[in-house]
């Protein structure tokens, strides 16, 4: 256009994305994503997601309600009541846990979304959160986006753990806000007992913290263990949160279905903050959630089986290969420790990198979870038997020298598994690539 600027604009991205620490997985994601257009039949065992379906009684009642017209208007930010009461019902069959479903429990649109905007509820420039070091990323980059600060404690299960949260506690002014806990932990599939909790709340209740639970993987057991809730600790619902959610247990992951319970302020200063984002899940999700929490304890316990048998082959195939690998009570995860000799003097991303390159096996490098993930990887458990095994030859070929060559796939990448892969490599801080659940 006549006598028009055709200088470009500058666009200037927010101080709150620019506070954002790098994206540690985006040149795995990229690879992954290069890999699967050339036809490469990539196992992917970095990002925990479930390729089990969700019960049948469920899909069928998601059905049946989806053709109510009724059901397709604006939901409630803070979830149906009758999911809110089924929630506070499994609490209280489950972990003996009290739940007033009007003021404890809110339903999120996944754990993440809830503690993220947990986070915009309760902190601001200048508060500071103790994180446990590996951590669930978004345990960190929720924290940034809401304009606090992470202090960052090497992460533990143990007195020693809290002693170290006690002396940042003791010693940093202003006081840290919030602790966040999570257990059974995501990267490392760390667990605990139930005194943990207890001297963890004594700790919070002395400092005047309050602690966040992420519970992800609460139900997600092996061998007879069964994860304590903090919200069952006497006086954890004064001081703290919970977060769980269906993603896991039940194979709903895409379905987008947390909670958030306990204390009723936190609880309200969440429900205030969704009321502005959203309407809540579409209805009839909501509708097939409560028939799943009301009659799925069966399935549940059936899918934690499921997990545990392919823990066992693939931590036995893990110590085959050289690596030291803990046998993990819980998660869908075995986080192992990569022998020297494979690692070659790599850090784990490049190491990860080359896994993926040279063995079409995708991993989740350690030090995409911080500073102390450096020297493992975090391995998830979503592929049956017979593809981790393929999976353990496959390394075994790379690390070791045993070449087994996997029969290349005849065809180009699926749809839905290279539009996937492009959405991981276009946004360079979504989590819903590699790292994801």
């Amino acid at each position: 256009m006549a006598g028009g600027n055709d200088t470009p604009i500058t666009i200037e991205a927010s101080t709150r994305i620019k506070r954002l620490p790098p994206y540690l997985f985006s040149r795995i994601n990229a690879l992954k994503a290069s890999k699967r257009r050339a036809g490469h039949d990539v196992i992917d065992l970095g990002m925990g997601n479930p390729i089990d379906p969700a019960p049948d009684f469920v899909v069928d009642k998601l059905t049946e309600s989806a053709h109510d017209a009724r059901n397709h208007r604006y939901s409630v930010s803070i979830g149906l009541y009758n999911l809110r009461r089924e929630i506070a019902r499994k609490y209280k069959r489950r972990y003996g846990v009290e739940l007033d479903p009007d003021n404890e429990v809110v339903v999120t649109i996944g754990s993440k979304e809830g503690f993220s905007h947990l986070m915009l509820a309760m902190l601001g420039a200048g508060d500071t959160v103790v994180v446990g070091d590996p951590a669930y990323p978004i345990h960190v980059y929720a924290v940034a986006l809401a304009g606090a600060n992470v202090i960052s404690v090497p992460l533990g299960n143990d007195e020693a753990f809290l002693a170290r949260i006690e002396h940042v506690l003791k010693n940093l002014f202003p006081r840290p806000k919030l602790l966040i806990l999570n257990y059974p932990h995501n990267p490392a599939a760390m667990t605990i007992e139930e005194l943990f909790y207890r001297q963890a709340v004594q700790l919070a209740r002395q400092y005047n913290v309050l602690i966040v639970s992420d519970f992800a993987y609460g139900e997600t057991c092996f061998d007879g263990y069964r994860a304590p809730s903090f919200l069952a600790t006497p006086g954890g619902k004064d001081i703290g949160v919970e977060f769980s959610t269906m993603s896991k247990p039940y194979n709903m992951a895409g379905w987008r279905v947390g909670f958030c319970c306990g204390n009723p302020q936190m609880v309200r200063a969440l429900a205030t903050i969704k009321g502005y984002y959203d309407y809540g899940h579409f209805a009839p999700i909501q509708i097939a959630s409560i028939l799943a929490l009301r009659n799925g304890d069966e399935f549940v316990a059936r899918q934690a089986l499921v997990y545990q048998k392919r823990r066992d082959v693939l931590v036995a195939g893990l110590r085959k290969i050289g690596w030291e690998v803990e046998l993990p009570r819980a998660s869908m995860f075995v986080w192992a420790r990569v022998a020297g000799k494979h690692l070659a003097g790599q850090g784990t991303i490049d190491f990860s990198l080359r896994l993926l390159e040279e063995a079409d096996v995708a991993v989740a490098p350690g030090r995409g979870f911080g500073e102390n993930g450096e020297g493992f990887v975090r391995i998830a458990l979503v592929e049956n038997e017979l593809r981790i095994k393929q999976a353990l030859r496959q390394m075994d070929g790379c690390l070791n020298g045993r070449k087994r060559h996997q029969r290349p796939s005849r065809l180009a990448a699926k749809p839905d598994s290279d539009s996937q892969a492009d959405g991981e490599h276009l946004t360079s801080h979504d989590q819903s690539g590699i790292i994801g659940g």
